[in-house]
């Protein structure tokens, strides 16, 4: 994967404020933006960001992407759930899964 990528992806969830989150789609949609907005092309979608998170993620608070349904990684769930709920995270009803809706974040550029 290009190192650039990877670099763009692991700034933004650094950037994600603690109690917030994004999905690896809203990640990966915020890097294509940002890709035509610089007249370049789009590099990567949910999948690749998730491959970036699995390989080089463990520097940046990783449990702050989650899919689209709300879930953390399935390997890491229980330290994911246990990160958010620290942070203050909205939650659904049952506690499962980040109430994505009211958690949400997006960059301000």
């Amino acid at each position: 994967m290009d190192d650039d990528y990877v670099e763009s992806v692991l700034d933004l969830v650094a950037a994600i404020p603690s109690g917030r989150v994004m999905t690896y789609g809203a990640v990966a949609e915020v890097l294509a933006d940002r890709a035509l907005a610089a007249g370049g092309v789009p590099r990567g979608g949910p999948r690749q960001v998730g491959q970036v998170m699995s390989r080089a993620g463990s520097g940046v608070p990783w449990w702050r992407v989650v899919n689209a349904a709300g879930a953390p990684p399935e390997r890491h769930r229980v330290r994911a759930m246990a990160e958010l709920v620290a942070e203050g995270t909205p939650r659904t009803a049952d506690g499962t899964r980040v109430a994505v809706r009211r958690a949400i974040w997006f960059p301000d550029d």
